[in-house]
């Protein structure tokens, strides 16, 4: 297995913990770590001989890092609006691009960003690790197989309550804040829409058309800082208006005639969950619950044992549809990130760059999830009026075959 020489762009709270993940990958060597602030800077040094490795260069601006010649990837963990500037700027400059998760700002800077890869070649890969969730894979696999029939219907959610981490922006210098309080759209759609679109083969045989979103008013952060005005570290909240709608809703229709509907919902109190559900002609599987539902369950369904019978019933399916790499995680793996999701991300994108083989979470797909964002906040801004999503692949999704490559990394 040849080294793979990496710089590492971002060490904020994620960065930091993917800089820990992939030094524990086998022939990973990080060569150059950056950050606009300096200490942060340290903290990628500090991470980095810990694990046992020479100090490695450091910087605060990006363009010092990607311009080394002992430096194959960049891997981008920085705030959401520059993730596309940089991945742009280390592709001109000759390197491999791995491209943490968020929304795009504008479509400008997506068509941007399929026009450098088309120019480059570079290797590119969105790392959104929910695509390697193993809820999700279970369900992609059991789509595969046509356990559901012909899929209607895809939800999922953004749901997470992150009002203590937007407030305490200013303080822990964390980009959401000024996203909430200027911005209202579907900022952050990949994490539900990324496994959503495998599952309905968008770019690959079918694509987005077009979207319409709607946002709730806006309460929940205004709430959260007049409770807690007199603990509050930044005082400049306590009144402030925010103008992201507390929960957005966006449906979009496909190519192939299925609908998505998607939901963001972080600034009111609540679980986590990403309400991962698919709708076939033949079943159902609901993520919320872990329930596979198929047609002639009806009776079993209707059962006042309802619930012993059902709920949690998905595991029984594990064993013929779960990836090998789910079968057989380990305890160090669950422990790396998001129950073992992160880990996957970064084997498959190094295992493709090794190879020479086609990233999992190509380009076309980084910028078709993406630009939700955009669209969203200008379909809310326009009175919740449908928006026309842009075809990426140049009419290349009608060819494009399958891709299932992230099933065995």
């Amino acid at each position: 297995m040849r080294d793979i020489n990496v710089a590492v762009v971002g060490i904020g709270a994620r960065g930091h913990g993917n800089l820990e993940t992939i030094l524990k990958l086998p022939a990973i060597k990080v060569k150059a770590v950056c950050d606009i602030y300096e200490d942060r800077c340290q903290d990628g040094i500090d991470i980095v001989t810990k694990s046992g490795q020479e100090a490695p260069f450091a910087s605060c601006d990006y363009r010092d890092v990607i311009s080394r010649d002992d430096v194959e990837a960049v891997l981008i963990f920085t705030n959401w609006e520059v993730h596309i500037e940089i991945a742009i700027a280390s592709m001109k400059a000759g390197k491999a691009v791995g491209m943490e998760v968020g929304g795009a700002c504008s479509i400008e800077e997506c068509l941007k960003l399929v026009a450098c890869y088309e120019e480059t070649k570079m290797p590119f890969m969105m790392l959104e690790n929910c695509c390697f969730g193993k809820d999700e894979l279970l369900a992609l696999n059991m789509v595969r197989d046509g356990l559901f029939g012909d899929i209607v219907h895809c939800h999922g959610a953004y749901a997470h309550d992150l009002r203590e981490e937007i407030c305490c922006g200013k303080e822990n210098r964390h980009y959401r804040l000024e996203h909430y309080i200027n911005r209202n759209c579907e900022n952050y759609p990949t994490h539900e829409l990324g496994p959503i679109a495998k599952i309905l083969d968008i770019n690959r045989g079918n694509r987005m058309v077009r979207l319409v979103s709607m946002a709730s008013k806006s309460m929940g952060l205004k709430r959260y800082v007049d409770d807690r005005k007199d603990t509050i570290v930044n005082k400049d909240l306590i009144g402030k208006e925010f103008n992201q709608g507390d929960i957005v809703n966006t449906l979009i229709t496909c190519a192939n005639g299925e609908t998505i509907s998607i939901k963001l919902d972080t600034t009111l109190p609540r679980s986590y969950s990403r309400e991962l559900a698919v709708r076939g002609t033949k079943g159902l599987y609901e993520q919320s619950t872990n329930t596979v539902f198929l047609d002639g369950d009806k009776e079993l369904f209707e059962t006042k044992e309802y619930y012993k019978d059902t709920i949690d019933n998905a595991a029984k399916y594990e064993d013929e549809y779960l990836p090998d790499y789910w079968k057989n995680i380990t305890q160090e793996e669950i422990d790396m990130g998001h129950g073992g999701m992160d880990i996957f991300s970064f084997t498959a994108f190094f295992n493709a760059l090794r190879e020479n083989r086609p990233m999992p979470i190509d380009v076309y797909d980084a910028a078709s999830w993406m630009c939700i964002t955009a669209l969203s906040e200008e379909s809310i801004a326009k009175g919740n009026i449908p928006i026309e999503i842009p075809d990426f692949t140049n009419g290349a999704w009608k060819t494009r075959p399958r891709f299932d490559e992230y099933q065995n990394i």
